[in-house]
């Protein structure tokens, strides 16, 4: 092995590290902006995704999305093996994980731990590499010339319409909903910053590490994904900021650190072909759809999703992958592309949306009427970490 392919591997492990970490973003975002009596549940559901994920992509999940070269699907390869792709597996395990656990946070406060489990399998082995396959193993996606570098749709989309499938299916939590929309506010908003400079950290590993390589003339590509990266997540940030500010009268804390995460989703399509400037356009319009998105799910829909994980990573996983079709510097609207690369962008978001929606909304109500989805009334009013794990998060 020469000493570029072995930089490369090392680039593809860290930058896979960095994703991993994300998990703890996650888990501190989500128990943060849940309620006390709930903390040990989410945490444990965050920490089992990844514990389930790893398993499970081993075994069956990887092959599936990146063996053969089939149209729609891939290959049936058990224990996936090959010495030589190994880093690639990890990488890819690291991003099925986030799959998942997009969907415990719009679920939280009311889902059943063991149900959960068994949807969390289910995601990292079906839903997920199967959509994976179509854009990044090869698949009809790929052929048609669909970009998502680095998962806005194939990662983040495939999670929260999983999410708005689950949230839909199980209904809100008690007291939500009482002929008005009533907030449920999280425990510790201190943990929900912390998850989100954990999850912009990551970031850095989650679309610069989507380059699989950062020897010769990779490492300008690399430069690139990690200042379009940056430049989005702040625009989110600061555009949510001030809507909210607009709005609400006051600027909103946990809005705006839900808009610097829509930033992040929104840009992690496009990262790679896109410039600056329209990376901060497309953070910026990732921050103001992320608030309208929120009121609408929460006010109109009354779906109940206490962690705005729909909005933040399936509406605008959407949007930001839509927006590569306008932005990319090589085929996009503003740039004389004309509307063939938004028009496959579109196919993409559709198709891949539909799957994950649809499989989830069919694969919650066989859950809901055969394990049960959700808690008793008495379990989800005393909380789920003394019913589902005999012990609390905080004991004072």
């Amino acid at each position: 092995m020469d000493a570029n392919s072995a930089l490369d591997i090392l680039w593809v492990l860290l930058a896979g590290i960095l994703v991993f970490f994300m998990q703890a973003g996650f888990a501190m975002v989500e128990a943060g902006f849940t309620r006390a009596k709930n903390v040990g549940n989410i945490i444990m559901k965050n920490f089992m995704d990844f514990s389930v994920g790893s398993l499970m992509f081993w075994i069956i999940g990887y092959s599936i999305m990146y063996g053969g070269d089939g149209a729609f699907f891939g290959a049936f390869d058990f224990f996936y093996s090959d010495g030589t792709d190994l880093h690639n597996l990890f990488f890819q395990t690291v991003f099925a994980a986030t799959a998942a656990t997009i969907v415990s946070g719009a679920m939280a406060e009311r889902t059943k731990f063991s149900t959960y489990l068994l949807f969390s399998l289910i995601i990292t082995v079906v839903i997920y590499p199967i959509s994976g396959h179509w854009v990044w193993g090869g698949g009809w996606l790929s052929e048609l010339g669909f970009h998502d570098f680095a998962g806005s749709t194939v990662v983040h989309s495939v999670g929260g319409w999983a999410a708005l499938a689950g949230a839909w299916t199980i209904g809100p939590r008690i007291g939500k909903y009482n002929g008005t929309t009533n907030a449920i506010p999280g425990h510790n908003m201190v943990l929900g910053a912390l998850g989100v400079f954990i999850l912009w950290l990551g970031w850095f590993g989650f679309n610069p590490g989507s380059q699989l390589a950062i020897s010769g003339d990779n490492a300008y590509a690399v430069a690139l994904i990690v200042i379009t990266t940056n430049l989005a997540a702040a625009a989110g940030a600061m555009v949510t900021m001030f809507v909210t500010w607009f709005r609400y009268g006051k600027p909103d804390l946990s809005m705006t650190l839900n808009g610097a995460l829509a930033g992040l989703v929104g840009i992690t399509a496009g990262c790679d072909i896109v410039s600056p400037a329209g990376a901060v356009a497309i953070g910026a319009i990732a921050g103001l759809v992320v608030v309208f998105s929120i009121e609408f799910i929460d006010q109109k829909l009354k779906v109940d999703d206490p962690v705005g994980a729909i909005s933040v990573h399936g509406v605008c996983g959407a949007v930001g992958t839509l927006l590569v079709g306008f932005f990319a510097t090589e085929g996009g609207v503003f740039y004389g592309g004309g509307f063939s690369l938004l028009g496959t962008q579109a196919l993409g978001v559709i198709a891949i949306g539909a799957w994950a929606f649809g499989l989830g909304l069919l694969l919650f109500n066989v859950l809901k009427a055969t394990m049960g989805l959700r808690v008793s009334e008495q379990e989800e009013r005393e909380g789920l970490d003394i019913h589902e794990h005999g012990q609390s998060s905080y004991n004072y």
